[in-house]
Formats: C-alpha cells, structure tokens, sequence
C-alpha cells in the first residue's frame, strides 16, 4: 500500500487524482539536497509574508503567528531535528507543511497565495548562492594573503623560471608565488562581480505572468538584502545565469588551482627536491616505505575535472528548453552545490599546502645553469648598441662553442674565445655571470627584481 502524499495535499495537487508512480515520486523528490536551502527558503517565506500583511492579504496577528513558526522550523533544521514526511517534496513543501502542523493550515496555507513555487525556488537559489559566493570570497582572500606573506618572507631566494618545463630564466621564487596571487586575485574579482550579478530578486513574479495582486517586490527585494529586482517576471522564474557563472567561475578557479598544484607536484619530486609538503598534506605508500606522496595537491588537481564535469552537464541540460520554466531546471542544484563545495574544500587545503610546505633554498638555486643567462649575455651586447636580433644568434653561439668545448657553462669560455666569436665582447662580459644580477636588472613593472616583486605584492594586498 502506497503511502504517498494525496495529490490534493501537494502543492501542485487539485486536477490530479490518481496515486502517482513510486519511482516518479523519487525520481522527482529534491529534498535529499535541496535541503541545503533551508533558511534561504525560511528566510524568503518570512519576507514574503510581510508583503502580503502589507497588502491586507493576512493580519499582523497571523503574521506574528507565520513568524513563529517559521522561527520554530529554523530552529529544527539548524539542531537536526527536523522530521521529514512521506510527501516531503522538496525544501519549500517540506517547510509548508510542517508550518501547518505548528499553527494549523487555515493560517499556513496563505503564506503561498500570489507565489508560485517558481518565484519562490529561483529566490532561494539566488540568496543561498550569493551566501555560499560571499563565504568563497572571505576564504580565497585568506588564501591570497598566505601566499603574499610567504612571497614578501622569501623575496630573497632564486630558482629557475621555465618554459615548456625546460630551464629558462633565473627569477624569485616569490615571483612565481606572485604569479598564482595574481591570478588567484583576478578570480576574487570576477567572484565579487558574479556576487553582484546574482544579487536581484525575482520574488513576487508568481509562476511566469507576475503578482495577482500588486505586491511590492520592492519592498521584498530590499528586505531580503538584493540590491533590486529582476525587471520581467518571464525571466525572473526562467533565469539561471547565475548558476552557469558560478559553476564557470568555479570551473575557472580549479583551473588555476590544478596548475598551481602541478607545478608544486613537479617542485616536491626527488629530481626536483625545491619544496617538501608537510606530512598533514601527505601520505605514504602502502608498499614503498620510503615514499611521500603529493596527495592534496593531486587531489587538487584531480577534483577540477569533477567541477568542470558539472558545469559541462548543466550546460547541456538547459541549452535548448523553452521558455519559461521548466524541471530540467531542478537539474541545477546537484551539480551547483557540488561544484561550490569543492571549491570551498579546496581553497581551505591549498591554503592549508602553501601555509605549511618547506622549501630548499639551496636546491632552488642550485639548480640555476649559466646557459639560463644566455638572455643576459645578448643583452649585454645590446647595451654596447649591437641589434637584438644579431645579439641573439651571437649569445647562441657562445652556448654552442661552450657544448663543443664540453665547458661546464658559458661562463667558462675565456676572453680569447669570447673576442673570437665576436670582436665586441669585453672584459666586463665576466659581469654578466651572476643569478643575482640577472634577476635585479629586470625592474620594470612586473619583473623579477626584487623592487617590481615587491611592488607586485602591494599592489595585490590593495585589491583587498
């Protein structure tokens, strides 16, 4: 014997009669993860049943009366207490319902009169997303300011700069530090806007045509924190932009959040050995003793897909409905709440790694080669009014001469050999060898000397 809720107690029940299909009835339930939302859903109620006081639609003592069981129904949910009910449909049936077992349903069943569940889930999506975006936001600041108050301790240390993972040019480790806080704060940007974005109020368009009555959406959007209204109700009911940014933006984030993991995956290996993660951030091999693995940065890496995955299905699953709303779009929380949990988890162990990793200095500049001044070289010819692209091919020369004559680096080449290559090579081309230099000559904005590094850094910490 089924028992399932009478059509006529759901809220979309009165034409329908016959009992409906069991796996219908779980494969259209949201509550297991809608009930996320559940003082987003509270709070929206509370608000929306002011509007109708307001109108005369309801007393203030049946006002006052909504309220306290609404404060009751919060309290339940926030202490796990909440008992749920065959027919528990989703968040908002769930809370309707126990709203009139607590002051019965002739009060109870005017809280929903001119809202239609359409208006009513799009609001508690926008003010549960702008809460969990506004959470994100505090947590990559934090994470931001770690790595700019590692970069500002370690502004002394060298190591190699690479491209195609071969070894290029000497830099600061904080420069490469200062890399991942710029594009880390780049996404703290687009985060505030994608905030804003979200921030407006579709409550008070019903179900696509509007509100029968008047109400002051206004009124509704001020109280429950928007900054304003979404002007046609059609969209209003409709619009899920918002959930594609933040899954955008969550794509986005995990994809500098994957790169920043790999190099440091790259930097933690033996070959390598510039950085070692603190053991909270590691783990052992089941056979291999003597293995320490990279696991949350790994993990790191390996959670991106998942994010992108979600965004890519969402995508898919509303790129061709029709106007207005739809229930494909109920297909919008999984993948939404997933994403936005993933990021939050990782930017809490990300800034977990980069507050706690040790790094080899001696192993960082150890691993600079003199050919990695193969630039400087054609830039010293430079200086003495010699053409770049002819300095170029003539620094080239000086590495393949030190090959040939199997040198340990350029550096090694003598004045005689250096004059043979080209008459123009001094004595004070030997000044040219030096990491430290290098690095110092390269002070426009966004270089490498420790003055443009040091200005990158401000110039980060004052976005905040």
């Amino acid at each position: 014997m089924s028992n399932q809720q009478p059509s006529e107690q759901r809220l979309w029940g009165g034409r329908f009669t016959g009992a409906s299909d069991p796996l219908m009835d779980l494969y259209n339930a949201s509550l297991p993860y809608d009930q996320k939302m559940y003082a987003a859903d509270i709070e929206g109620t509370r608000v929306y049943t002011m509007g109708l006081e307001k109108l005369g639609l309801i007393t203030k003592e049946e006002l006052s009366e909504i309220h306290r069981g609404l404060k009751l129904i919060l309290a339940e949910w926030s202490e796990g207490k909440f008992v749920e009910k065959p027919g528990d449909e989703d968040i908002h049936t769930a809370n309707e319902r126990r709203l009139g077992e607590l002051i019965g349903k002739n009060i109870s069943g005017k809280v929903h009169t001119g809202r239609s569940r359409n208006d009513q889930v799009a609001t508690d999506m926008r003010i549960y997303v702008r809460e969990e975006l506004t959470k994100l936001a505090g947590f990559l600041k934090s994470f931001i300011e770690v790595i700019i108050k590692r970069a500002t301790k370690e502004i002394d240390v060298l190591m190699p700069g690479y491209t195609h993972l071969q070894r290029a040019q000497p830099i600061r480790w904080s420069h490469w530090l200062s890399m991942y806080a710029t594009y880390f704060t780049e996404d703290y940007k687009r985060l505030l806007q994608i905030i804003e974005r979200t921030n407006v109020s579709p409550l008070g368009s019903g179900a696509l045509a509007g509100h029968p009555y008047g109400i002051d959406r206004e009124f509704l959007a001020a109280e429950l924190g928007f900054n304003g209204v979404i002007g046609n109700s059609l969209t209003a009911v409709s619009d899920r932009d918002f959930v594609v940014e933040s899954m955008f933006w969550s794509s986005l984030f995990m994809n500098h959040i994957s790169r920043f993991s790999e190099d440091l995956i790259i930097y933690s290996t033996g070959e390598f050995g510039f950085i070692k993660l603190a053991d909270a951030y590691s783990t052992g091999s089941s056979l291999m003793p003597q293995k320490k693995n990279p696991d949350s940065l790994e993990l790191l890496r390996g959670k991106s897909g998942r994010v992108f995955g979600s965004l890519a299905g969402f995508m898919m699953s509303i790129k061709s409905i029709p106007s207005t709303y739809n229930k494909d779009m109920q297909e919008d929380k999984e993948p939404l709440f997933d994403s936005l949990l993933t990021v939050e988890h990782s930017i809490l162990i990300a800034t977990g790694v980069i507050s706690t990793l040790n790094i080899d200095a001696e192993k960082m500049e150890a691993a600079l080669t003199m050919d990695m001044l193969a630039t400087d070289l054609a830039d010293y010819l430079v200086r003495k009014g010699v053409p770049f692209r002819e300095t170029h091919h003539i620094s080239g020369e000086c590495v393949r001469t030190a090959e040939v004559e199997k040198l340990s680096g350029i550096d090694q080449l003598t004045m005689e050999q250096f004059k043979k290559i080209d008459a123009r090579f001094e004595q004070d081309v030997f000044e040219t060898f030096n990491f430290e230099q290098s690095v110092e000559r390269r002070t426009a904005t966004g270089g490498t000397a420790k003055s443009a590094v040091l200005k990158q850094l401000t110039n980060l910490q004052s976005q905040f």
